[in-house]
């Protein structure tokens, strides 16, 4: 469904990243974890994880988008974003879109995967999950090139030492002295930890090439099993 949407605000999260809020003429259904596509031209549609909750998001839609001068696909979306906020204008939107939601219903435990500004997609889940008060045991695992990346980690610290059914891993690849999370590859680092994950749903947001790469680490060397597995990407790969 196309839908006219108003920028509120656009915030920096980190180097190159973005926190922007849009407010919709009218109220998006949604679930936690699809995404919106932002409506660039009539056959210019770009898709980008919606990392509100739709439990509590108030009628605004959250993006986290990262726009690095060489990503033009994106730095062109936060442009128009800007111009948008500026001049008062509106952005068009078609949303909702994407079938890697959260399975409410089950009463696995979850494994949360994010590579970068994927982590809008899981932090939809995990918001929504905390807010439901859902018991299942929640795994959120994110990979970043440095720390300024993991732009939320003091926020997910904290939800983390609110609820014992949370735990949460920072991946680094370049790691200062003093860190004390975890460093190298972020899929490597759920393979560290896990004996097997025959028994976990999991929801995974990074590059095509690292959703595929899970699905078969996962699936070979630790039991997953690949209809537990979601991710945008797998609709294309």
């Amino acid at each position: 469904m196309t839908i006219q949407c108003k920028v509120k605000s656009i915030q920096p999260l980190a180097c190159n990243t973005y926190q922007i809020l849009l407010h919709p003429e009218t109220p998006v259904d949604f679930k936690a974890g699809q995404y919106l596509m932002v409506v660039m031209g009539e056959k210019d549609k770009r898709p980008f994880s919606i990392a509100s909750s739709p439990c509590r998001h108030e009628g605004e839609l959250e993006l986290h988008i990262g726009a690095a001068e060489q990503n033009a696909y994106a730095l062109e979306v936060v442009e128009a974003m800007k111009a948008a906020l500026e001049q008062d204008g509106e952005i068009t939107i078609d949303a909702p879109h994407g079938d890697a939601w959260v399975q409410e219903e089950s009463e696995r435990p979850l494994l949360l995967i994010a590579g970068g500004t994927g982590f809008s997609y899981v932090r939809s889940i995990l918001d929504h999950c905390v807010a439901q008060e859902l018991n299942n045991d929640i795994h959120l695992y994110w990979g970043g090139r440095d720390e300024c990346q993991l732009y939320a980690k003091a926020e997910l610290e904290e939800i983390a030492a609110k609820h014992n059914n949370v735990h949460f891993v920072p991946v680094v690849e370049e790691a200062p002295s003093e860190w004390a999370g975890k460093t190298g590859n972020v899929l490597q680092a759920v393979e560290q930890d896990f004996d097997s994950l025959a028994e976990f749903d999991i929801y995974i947001a990074g590059r095509f090439e690292m959703a595929g790469a899970a699905r078969e680490q996962f699936t070979l060397n630790k039991q997953a099993q690949a209809e537990r597995m979601f991710a945008d990407a797998y609709a294309f790969i």
